[in-house]
Protein backbone atom coordinates (compact mmCIF):
# COMPACT_ATOMS: atom_id res chain seq x y z
CA UNK A 1 0.00 0.00 0.00
CA UNK A 2 2.58 2.06 1.16
CA UNK A 3 4.30 1.63 -2.85
CA UNK A 4 1.24 2.37 -4.08
CA UNK A 5 0.40 5.79 -2.63
CA UNK A 6 4.33 6.47 -3.66
CA UNK A 7 3.56 5.69 -6.59
CA UNK A 8 0.36 8.43 -7.13
CA UNK A 9 2.08 10.99 -5.15
CA UNK A 10 4.82 10.74 -7.88
CA UNK A 11 2.03 10.86 -10.72
CA UNK A 12 0.11 13.45 -9.09
CA UNK A 13 3.52 15.54 -9.36
CA UNK A 14 4.75 15.22 -12.90
CA UNK A 15 1.27 16.43 -13.40
CA UNK A 16 0.96 19.48 -11.85
CA UNK A 17 4.76 20.09 -12.94
CA UNK A 18 3.96 20.01 -16.54
CA UNK A 19 0.75 21.84 -15.88
CA UNK A 20 3.14 24.40 -14.24
CA UNK A 21 5.41 24.51 -17.34
CA UNK A 22 2.70 24.53 -20.03
CA UNK A 23 1.33 28.13 -18.42
CA UNK A 24 4.75 29.54 -17.93
CA UNK A 25 5.45 28.72 -21.62
CA UNK A 26 2.07 30.59 -22.56
CA UNK A 27 2.53 33.50 -20.71
CA UNK A 28 6.25 34.35 -21.57
CA UNK A 29 6.47 38.15 -22.94
CA UNK A 30 8.03 37.05 -26.05
CA UNK A 31 4.31 36.20 -27.22
CA UNK A 32 5.36 32.46 -27.57
CA UNK A 33 2.81 29.76 -28.12
CA UNK A 34 1.40 26.86 -26.17
CA UNK A 35 0.28 23.73 -28.28
CA UNK A 36 -1.50 21.04 -26.04
CA UNK A 37 -1.18 17.23 -27.29
CA UNK A 38 -3.65 14.76 -26.44
CA UNK A 39 -0.79 13.05 -24.64
CA UNK A 40 -1.08 15.55 -22.06
CA UNK A 41 2.33 16.85 -22.82
CA UNK A 42 2.97 20.41 -23.44
CA UNK A 43 5.56 22.32 -26.04
CA UNK A 44 5.85 25.71 -26.79
CA UNK A 45 5.75 26.95 -30.40
CA UNK A 46 7.24 30.48 -31.23
CA UNK A 47 4.38 33.48 -32.54
CA UNK A 48 4.85 35.93 -35.22
CA UNK A 49 4.79 39.69 -33.36
CA UNK A 50 3.53 41.90 -36.01
CA UNK A 51 4.55 44.81 -34.07
CA UNK A 52 8.10 44.59 -35.11
CA UNK A 53 7.06 43.45 -38.70
CA UNK A 54 5.67 46.87 -38.93
CA UNK A 55 8.55 48.55 -38.19
CA UNK A 56 10.62 46.02 -40.57
CA UNK A 57 8.28 46.87 -43.18
CA UNK A 58 8.46 50.82 -42.54
CA UNK A 59 12.18 50.50 -42.86
CA UNK A 60 11.74 49.02 -45.97
CA UNK A 61 9.61 51.01 -48.21
CA UNK A 62 10.56 54.60 -46.23
CA UNK A 63 14.48 53.42 -46.38
CA UNK A 64 16.24 56.55 -47.90
CA UNK A 65 17.32 54.55 -50.57
CA UNK A 66 14.08 53.03 -51.90
CA UNK A 67 12.03 56.60 -51.20
CA UNK A 68 11.98 59.87 -51.82
CA UNK A 69 8.97 61.93 -50.22
CA UNK A 70 10.11 64.63 -52.89
CA UNK A 71 9.15 63.05 -55.62
CA UNK A 72 5.51 62.82 -56.84
CA UNK A 73 3.66 59.36 -56.99
CA UNK A 74 2.88 58.08 -60.26
CA UNK A 75 -0.40 58.59 -62.20
CA UNK A 76 -3.06 55.96 -63.41
CA UNK A 77 -1.71 52.30 -64.04
CA UNK A 78 1.79 53.68 -62.68
CA UNK A 79 2.49 56.09 -65.66
CA UNK A 80 4.61 58.54 -65.01
CA UNK A 81 2.89 60.91 -67.56
CA UNK A 82 -0.29 61.51 -66.63
CA UNK A 83 -1.37 63.24 -62.79
CA UNK A 84 -1.51 61.70 -60.01
CA UNK A 85 -5.19 61.85 -58.35
CA UNK A 86 -6.18 62.74 -54.59
CA UNK A 87 -9.66 62.68 -53.47
CA UNK A 88 -11.10 64.33 -51.10
CA UNK A 89 -13.73 64.41 -47.99
CA UNK A 90 -14.17 66.28 -45.14
CA UNK A 91 -16.48 66.16 -42.13
CA UNK A 92 -17.46 69.29 -40.98
CA UNK A 93 -17.56 69.30 -36.96
CA UNK A 94 -18.16 72.87 -35.98
CA UNK A 95 -19.22 76.12 -37.31
CA UNK A 96 -18.31 78.68 -34.56
CA UNK A 97 -18.93 82.39 -35.65
CA UNK A 98 -20.50 84.14 -38.84
CA UNK A 99 -19.07 87.58 -38.70
CA UNK A 100 -21.18 90.24 -40.86
CA UNK A 101 -18.83 93.13 -40.27
CA UNK A 102 -15.92 91.53 -41.11
CA UNK A 103 -17.21 88.95 -43.44
CA UNK A 104 -15.44 86.10 -42.33
CA UNK A 105 -16.37 82.55 -40.42
CA UNK A 106 -14.54 79.91 -38.33
CA UNK A 107 -15.18 76.47 -38.62
CA UNK A 108 -13.68 73.14 -38.08
CA UNK A 109 -13.49 70.13 -39.55
CA UNK A 110 -11.51 67.17 -40.31
CA UNK A 111 -10.11 67.05 -43.31
CA UNK A 112 -9.00 63.92 -45.30
CA UNK A 113 -6.95 63.21 -48.08
CA UNK A 114 -6.95 59.84 -50.17
CA UNK A 115 -3.84 59.20 -52.92
CA UNK A 116 -2.30 56.12 -54.24
CA UNK A 117 1.42 55.74 -54.16
CA UNK A 118 2.96 52.11 -55.63
CA UNK A 119 6.26 52.79 -54.21
CA UNK A 120 4.59 52.28 -50.79
CA UNK A 121 3.39 48.87 -51.46
CA UNK A 122 4.03 45.93 -48.80
CA UNK A 123 2.99 42.37 -47.86
CA UNK A 124 0.14 42.22 -45.66
CA UNK A 125 1.25 38.73 -44.23
CA UNK A 126 -2.01 37.43 -45.01
CA UNK A 127 -4.09 40.01 -43.89
CA UNK A 128 -2.48 40.24 -40.75
CA UNK A 129 -1.13 43.68 -41.37
CA UNK A 130 -4.30 45.64 -42.60
CA UNK A 131 -2.52 49.02 -42.87
CA UNK A 132 0.67 51.00 -40.97
CA UNK A 133 -0.12 54.52 -39.35
CA UNK A 134 2.79 57.41 -39.42
CA UNK A 135 1.83 60.42 -37.45
CA UNK A 136 4.76 61.80 -39.14
CA UNK A 137 3.37 63.83 -42.77
CA UNK A 138 6.92 64.84 -43.73
CA UNK A 139 7.90 60.90 -44.02
CA UNK A 140 5.39 60.56 -47.49
CA UNK A 141 4.97 62.89 -50.37
CA UNK A 142 2.10 64.78 -49.72
CA UNK A 143 -0.58 67.32 -52.08
CA UNK A 144 0.18 70.72 -52.17
CA UNK A 145 -3.59 71.71 -50.94
CA UNK A 146 -4.05 75.17 -49.55
CA UNK A 147 -7.23 77.05 -48.36
CA UNK A 148 -7.22 80.15 -50.82
CA UNK A 149 -9.95 82.26 -48.85
CA UNK A 150 -8.30 81.65 -45.52
CA UNK A 151 -7.58 83.79 -43.16
CA UNK A 152 -6.20 82.33 -40.23
CA UNK A 153 -5.98 78.43 -39.37
CA UNK A 154 -4.21 76.39 -36.67
CA UNK A 155 -3.64 72.69 -36.07
CA UNK A 156 -5.04 70.63 -33.00
CA UNK A 157 -2.34 69.55 -30.27
CA UNK A 158 -3.60 68.28 -27.53
CA UNK A 159 -3.19 65.77 -26.21
CA UNK A 160 -1.37 65.31 -29.18
CA UNK A 161 -1.07 66.10 -32.32
CA UNK A 162 -4.86 65.24 -34.34
CA UNK A 163 -3.13 63.48 -37.34
CA UNK A 164 -2.53 60.17 -38.97
CA UNK A 165 -1.10 58.76 -42.00
CA UNK A 166 -2.57 55.13 -43.41
CA UNK A 167 -0.38 53.08 -45.46
CA UNK A 168 -2.44 50.13 -47.10
CA UNK A 169 -0.52 46.97 -48.63
CA UNK A 170 -1.96 48.70 -51.66
CA UNK A 171 -0.53 51.35 -51.71
CA UNK A 172 -3.15 53.75 -50.71
CA UNK A 173 -2.04 56.48 -48.47
CA UNK A 174 -4.86 58.29 -46.11
CA UNK A 175 -3.80 61.26 -44.78
CA UNK A 176 -6.56 63.24 -41.83
CA UNK A 177 -6.06 65.90 -40.06
CA UNK A 178 -8.17 68.18 -37.60
CA UNK A 179 -8.54 71.76 -38.27
CA UNK A 180 -9.87 75.06 -37.54
CA UNK A 181 -10.32 77.52 -40.07
CA UNK A 182 -11.45 81.52 -40.61
CA UNK A 183 -12.56 81.88 -43.80
CA UNK A 184 -13.59 85.17 -45.77
CA UNK A 185 -17.17 85.16 -46.86
CA UNK A 186 -18.17 88.53 -48.84
CA UNK A 187 -22.03 88.59 -48.47
CA UNK A 188 -24.12 90.68 -49.76
CA UNK A 189 -26.38 92.22 -47.73
CA UNK A 190 -29.41 93.93 -49.40
CA UNK A 191 -31.97 91.97 -47.66
CA UNK A 192 -30.65 92.04 -44.23
CA UNK A 193 -32.17 91.08 -42.08
CA UNK A 194 -34.21 88.73 -44.32
CA UNK A 195 -31.01 87.49 -46.26
CA UNK A 196 -29.23 84.46 -47.38
CA UNK A 197 -25.60 83.94 -47.61
CA UNK A 198 -23.07 81.77 -49.68
CA UNK A 199 -19.71 81.17 -47.73
CA UNK A 200 -17.60 78.82 -49.88
CA UNK A 201 -14.54 76.94 -49.13
CA UNK A 202 -12.10 76.49 -51.54
CA UNK A 203 -9.06 74.54 -52.17
CA UNK A 204 -6.41 74.74 -54.55
CA UNK A 205 -2.59 72.98 -55.26
CA UNK A 206 -0.25 75.46 -55.00
CA UNK A 207 2.67 73.98 -57.24
CA UNK A 208 1.43 71.38 -59.04
CA UNK A 209 -0.19 72.02 -62.06
CA UNK A 210 -3.16 69.44 -63.89
CA UNK A 211 -0.43 67.85 -65.48
CA UNK A 212 1.11 66.49 -62.23
CA UNK A 213 -2.24 66.52 -59.22
CA UNK A 214 -5.49 66.95 -59.90
CA UNK A 215 -8.26 66.95 -56.95
CA UNK A 216 -11.64 64.95 -57.31
CA UNK A 217 -14.12 64.43 -55.04
CA UNK A 218 -14.45 61.35 -53.49
CA UNK A 219 -17.56 59.37 -54.38
CA UNK A 220 -20.23 59.66 -51.88
CA UNK A 221 -20.66 62.11 -49.58
CA UNK A 222 -17.75 63.82 -49.95
CA UNK A 223 -18.79 66.27 -47.27
CA UNK A 224 -20.50 65.60 -44.27
CA UNK A 225 -21.88 67.76 -41.35
CA UNK A 226 -22.90 66.91 -37.68
CA UNK A 227 -25.79 66.06 -36.52
CA UNK A 228 -25.85 68.31 -33.58
CA UNK A 229 -24.37 71.44 -35.48
CA UNK A 230 -25.80 75.02 -34.00
CA UNK A 231 -24.95 78.66 -35.24
CA UNK A 232 -26.32 81.57 -33.69
CA UNK A 233 -28.32 83.30 -35.66
CA UNK A 234 -28.22 80.95 -38.67
CA UNK A 235 -29.30 77.90 -40.29
CA UNK A 236 -27.18 75.41 -42.45
CA UNK A 237 -30.12 74.88 -45.54
CA UNK A 238 -28.03 73.00 -48.02
CA UNK A 239 -24.12 72.36 -49.02
CA UNK A 240 -22.57 72.33 -52.44
CA UNK A 241 -19.41 70.50 -54.01
CA UNK A 242 -18.02 72.12 -57.51
CA UNK A 243 -15.17 72.16 -59.05
CA UNK A 244 -13.19 75.55 -59.32
CA UNK A 245 -9.60 74.98 -61.69
CA UNK A 246 -8.00 78.51 -61.71
CA UNK A 247 -5.70 79.44 -64.93
CA UNK A 248 -2.86 81.28 -64.03
CA UNK A 249 0.33 82.62 -66.39
CA UNK A 250 2.17 79.80 -64.96
CA UNK A 251 -0.62 76.58 -65.69
CA UNK A 252 -3.83 75.51 -64.72
CA UNK A 253 -3.99 74.43 -61.23
CA UNK A 254 -6.79 71.89 -59.67
CA UNK A 255 -9.48 73.33 -56.82
CA UNK A 256 -12.42 72.05 -55.25
CA UNK A 257 -14.97 74.05 -53.76
CA UNK A 258 -17.77 73.73 -51.17
CA UNK A 259 -20.60 76.01 -51.01
CA UNK A 260 -22.50 76.26 -47.26
CA UNK A 261 -25.73 78.13 -48.04
CA UNK A 262 -26.47 79.91 -44.60
CA UNK A 263 -30.04 81.34 -43.99
CA UNK A 264 -30.48 84.24 -40.72
CA UNK A 265 -32.70 83.22 -38.22
CA UNK A 266 -35.11 86.03 -38.65
CA UNK A 267 -36.72 85.78 -35.07
CA UNK A 268 -33.92 87.91 -32.83
CA UNK A 269 -33.79 90.74 -35.41
CA UNK A 270 -38.00 91.06 -34.96
CA UNK A 271 -37.75 91.04 -30.78
CA UNK A 272 -34.32 93.34 -31.13
CA UNK A 273 -35.07 95.61 -33.42
CA UNK A 274 -38.39 95.56 -35.58
CA UNK A 275 -41.09 95.28 -32.38
CA UNK A 276 -38.64 98.18 -30.39
CA UNK A 277 -38.71 100.71 -33.47
CA UNK A 278 -42.88 100.06 -33.41
CA UNK A 279 -42.92 100.60 -30.51
CA UNK A 280 -41.26 103.70 -30.42
CA UNK A 281 -42.69 104.91 -33.33
CA UNK A 282 -46.07 104.39 -31.30
CA UNK A 283 -44.89 105.75 -28.13
CA UNK A 284 -44.41 109.46 -30.39
CA UNK A 285 -47.79 109.18 -31.62
CA UNK A 286 -49.48 110.05 -27.32
CA UNK A 287 -48.24 113.30 -28.00
CA UNK A 288 -51.01 113.82 -30.53
CA UNK A 289 -53.49 113.20 -27.57
CA UNK A 290 -52.08 115.48 -25.57
CA UNK A 291 -53.21 118.84 -24.64
CA UNK A 292 -52.03 121.79 -26.83
CA UNK A 293 -50.81 123.94 -24.04
CA UNK A 294 -48.99 120.89 -22.42
CA UNK A 295 -45.84 122.32 -23.90
CA UNK A 296 -43.29 120.55 -21.51
CA UNK A 297 -45.09 117.55 -21.93
CA UNK A 298 -44.86 117.12 -25.56
CA UNK A 299 -41.90 118.26 -26.36
CA UNK A 300 -40.04 116.10 -24.06
CA UNK A 301 -41.93 112.81 -25.00
CA UNK A 302 -41.11 114.06 -28.36
CA UNK A 303 -37.53 114.67 -28.04
CA UNK A 304 -37.29 111.22 -25.92
CA UNK A 305 -38.31 109.08 -28.70
CA UNK A 306 -36.33 111.00 -31.62
CA UNK A 307 -33.31 110.63 -29.30
CA UNK A 308 -34.06 106.77 -28.24
CA UNK A 309 -34.75 106.13 -32.52
CA UNK A 310 -31.15 107.26 -33.08
CA UNK A 311 -29.65 105.18 -30.97
CA UNK A 312 -30.83 102.08 -31.47
CA UNK A 313 -30.18 103.17 -35.50
CA UNK A 314 -26.67 104.01 -34.71
CA UNK A 315 -26.13 100.81 -32.75
CA UNK A 316 -28.08 98.36 -35.85
CA UNK A 317 -25.16 99.73 -37.89
CA UNK A 318 -22.34 99.71 -35.64
CA UNK A 319 -22.53 95.82 -36.06
CA UNK A 320 -22.44 95.94 -40.06
CA UNK A 321 -20.14 96.97 -42.59
CA UNK A 322 -20.42 100.32 -44.48
CA UNK A 323 -21.41 99.06 -47.86
CA UNK A 324 -22.25 101.69 -50.45
CA UNK A 325 -25.73 100.54 -51.00
CA UNK A 326 -29.19 100.39 -49.38
CA UNK A 327 -30.51 97.24 -46.77
CA UNK A 328 -33.42 96.31 -45.98
CA UNK A 329 -32.92 97.26 -42.90
CA UNK A 330 -31.94 100.98 -43.36
CA UNK A 331 -34.92 101.38 -44.93
CA UNK A 332 -36.87 100.29 -41.67
CA UNK A 333 -35.10 102.28 -39.60
CA UNK A 334 -34.88 105.41 -41.97
CA UNK A 335 -38.84 105.38 -42.17
CA UNK A 336 -39.71 104.72 -38.48
CA UNK A 337 -36.93 107.56 -37.00
CA UNK A 338 -39.06 109.92 -39.97
CA UNK A 339 -42.41 109.27 -38.40
CA UNK A 340 -40.88 109.89 -34.83
CA UNK A 341 -39.15 113.11 -36.30
CA UNK A 342 -42.52 114.41 -37.68
CA UNK A 343 -44.57 113.46 -34.63
CA UNK A 344 -42.05 116.10 -32.98
CA UNK A 345 -42.35 118.48 -36.07
CA UNK A 346 -46.19 118.15 -35.95
CA UNK A 347 -46.33 119.81 -32.25
CA UNK A 348 -44.12 122.32 -33.55
CA UNK A 349 -47.11 123.37 -36.24
CA UNK A 350 -49.53 123.02 -33.75
CA UNK A 351 -48.22 125.07 -31.76
CA UNK A 352 -47.99 127.65 -34.32
CA UNK A 353 -51.40 127.03 -35.24
CA UNK A 354 -52.71 127.39 -31.54
CA UNK A 355 -50.65 130.76 -30.94
CA UNK A 356 -52.70 131.87 -34.62
CA UNK A 357 -55.93 130.56 -33.42
CA UNK A 358 -55.20 132.97 -30.24
CA UNK A 359 -54.04 136.08 -32.18
CA UNK A 360 -56.68 135.62 -34.11
CA UNK A 361 -58.99 135.54 -31.68
CA UNK A 362 -57.53 138.68 -30.09
CA UNK A 363 -57.58 140.85 -32.96
CA UNK A 364 -61.32 139.70 -33.89
CA UNK A 365 -62.42 141.29 -30.35
CA UNK A 366 -60.25 144.32 -30.84
CA UNK A 367 -61.97 144.87 -33.78
CA UNK A 368 -65.42 144.08 -32.67
CA UNK A 369 -64.34 146.41 -29.63
CA UNK A 370 -63.59 149.61 -32.22
CA UNK A 371 -66.77 149.15 -34.48
CA UNK A 372 -69.18 149.05 -31.35
CA UNK A 373 -67.18 152.24 -30.26
CA UNK A 374 -67.27 154.05 -33.30
CA UNK A 375 -70.51 153.78 -33.86
CA UNK A 376 -71.51 154.96 -30.27
CA UNK A 377 -69.01 158.03 -31.20
CA UNK A 378 -71.27 158.63 -34.51
CA UNK A 379 -74.51 158.38 -32.71
CA UNK A 380 -73.50 160.69 -30.22
CA UNK A 381 -71.97 163.45 -32.83
CA UNK A 382 -75.73 163.70 -34.16
CA UNK A 383 -76.80 165.15 -31.39
CA UNK A 384 -79.23 164.37 -28.53
CA UNK A 385 -82.28 165.88 -30.37
CA UNK A 386 -81.63 163.60 -33.58
CA UNK A 387 -81.51 160.67 -31.23
CA UNK A 388 -84.90 161.37 -30.21
CA UNK A 389 -86.35 162.08 -33.08
CA UNK A 390 -84.86 158.82 -34.50
CA UNK A 391 -85.99 156.87 -31.45
CA UNK A 392 -89.40 159.03 -31.61
CA UNK A 393 -89.86 157.89 -35.06
CA UNK A 394 -89.18 154.54 -34.95
CA UNK A 395 -89.64 151.54 -32.41
CA UNK A 396 -86.36 149.65 -33.67
CA UNK A 397 -82.86 150.44 -32.53
CA UNK A 398 -80.88 152.19 -35.02
CA UNK A 399 -77.76 149.89 -34.27
CA UNK A 400 -77.09 146.72 -36.53
CA UNK A 401 -78.97 143.67 -35.69
CA UNK A 402 -75.87 142.02 -36.03
CA UNK A 403 -73.98 144.04 -34.07
CA UNK A 404 -75.99 143.36 -31.26
CA UNK A 405 -75.57 139.63 -31.11
CA UNK A 406 -73.63 138.14 -28.19
CA UNK A 407 -69.78 136.88 -29.10
CA UNK A 408 -70.50 133.52 -29.67
CA UNK A 409 -73.70 133.82 -31.69
CA UNK A 410 -71.32 136.11 -33.99
CA UNK A 411 -68.84 132.82 -34.33
CA UNK A 412 -71.11 130.50 -34.76
CA UNK A 413 -72.55 133.03 -38.00
CA UNK A 414 -68.68 133.36 -39.04
CA UNK A 415 -67.79 129.38 -39.03
CA UNK A 416 -71.52 128.47 -40.59
CA UNK A 417 -71.40 126.66 -43.17
CA UNK A 418 -73.13 126.90 -46.88
CA UNK A 419 -76.40 124.50 -46.94
CA UNK A 420 -74.94 122.53 -50.05
CA UNK A 421 -71.76 121.31 -47.81
CA UNK A 422 -73.82 120.61 -44.59
CA UNK A 423 -74.36 117.25 -46.33
CA UNK A 424 -70.68 116.78 -46.25
CA UNK A 425 -69.76 114.41 -43.29
CA UNK A 426 -65.97 115.26 -43.05
CA UNK A 427 -67.09 119.00 -42.62
CA UNK A 428 -69.60 118.28 -39.95
CA UNK A 429 -67.07 116.16 -38.20
CA UNK A 430 -64.27 118.92 -38.71
CA UNK A 431 -66.89 121.44 -37.72
CA UNK A 432 -66.84 120.30 -33.86
CA UNK A 433 -63.24 121.74 -33.78
CA UNK A 434 -63.65 124.94 -34.57
CA UNK A 435 -59.84 125.27 -33.81
CA UNK A 436 -56.91 125.09 -36.55
CA UNK A 437 -54.38 123.57 -33.85
CA UNK A 438 -57.34 121.14 -32.76
CA UNK A 439 -58.06 119.71 -36.08
CA UNK A 440 -54.20 119.12 -37.23
CA UNK A 441 -53.95 116.84 -34.05
CA UNK A 442 -57.08 114.89 -34.75
CA UNK A 443 -56.02 114.46 -38.31
CA UNK A 444 -52.63 113.74 -37.15
CA UNK A 445 -53.98 110.44 -34.91
CA UNK A 446 -55.51 109.70 -37.83
CA UNK A 447 -53.39 109.95 -40.83
CA UNK A 448 -49.79 108.91 -39.21
CA UNK A 449 -51.30 105.28 -38.26
CA UNK A 450 -52.94 104.65 -41.46
CA UNK A 451 -49.48 105.84 -43.48
CA UNK A 452 -47.33 103.97 -41.01
CA UNK A 453 -49.70 100.64 -41.64
CA UNK A 454 -49.32 101.21 -45.40
CA UNK A 455 -45.29 101.70 -45.12
CA UNK A 456 -45.48 98.07 -43.44
CA UNK A 457 -47.62 96.21 -45.94
CA UNK A 458 -45.05 97.69 -48.66
CA UNK A 459 -42.37 97.06 -47.00
CA UNK A 460 -42.94 92.91 -45.69
CA UNK A 461 -44.84 92.18 -49.21
CA UNK A 462 -41.67 93.75 -51.08
CA UNK A 463 -38.88 92.04 -49.15
CA UNK A 464 -40.56 88.93 -48.27
CA UNK A 465 -41.34 88.42 -52.33
CA UNK A 466 -37.53 89.40 -53.10
CA UNK A 467 -36.00 86.89 -50.34
CA UNK A 468 -38.57 84.21 -52.44
CA UNK A 469 -36.86 84.89 -55.75
CA UNK A 470 -33.60 85.34 -54.57
CA UNK A 471 -33.89 81.98 -52.96
CA UNK A 472 -35.13 79.92 -56.61
CA UNK A 473 -32.67 81.68 -58.12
Amino acid sequence: MGVQRMAGLKEWLLVFLSMHFAHYCCTRIDDDACIYTGNSQHRCQPKVNYRHKEKEVLDQILGPGSYDARIRPSGVNGTGDSPCIVFVNMLVRSISRIDDYKMEYSVQLTFREQWMDERLKFNDYNGKMKYLTLTEASRVWMPDLFFSNEKEGHFHNIIMPNVYIRIFPNGLVLYSIRISLTLSCPMNLKLYPLDRQTCSLRMVSYGWTTDDLVFLWKEGDPVQVVKNLHLPRFTLEKFLTDYCNSKTNTGEYSCLKVDLLFKREFSYYLIQIYIPCCMLVIVSWVSFWLDQSAVPARVSLGVTTLLTMATQTSGINASLPPVSYTKAIDVWTGVCLTFVFGALLEFALVNYASRSDTHRDDMSKKCDLERSVSLDVGDYEDGPNSFNMVRSNSTKPLMRPELMMSRDKMSQIIHQTPPMEQNSCWKSWMSKFPTRSKRIDVISRILFPMVFAMFNMSYWSTYLFREGVDEDK
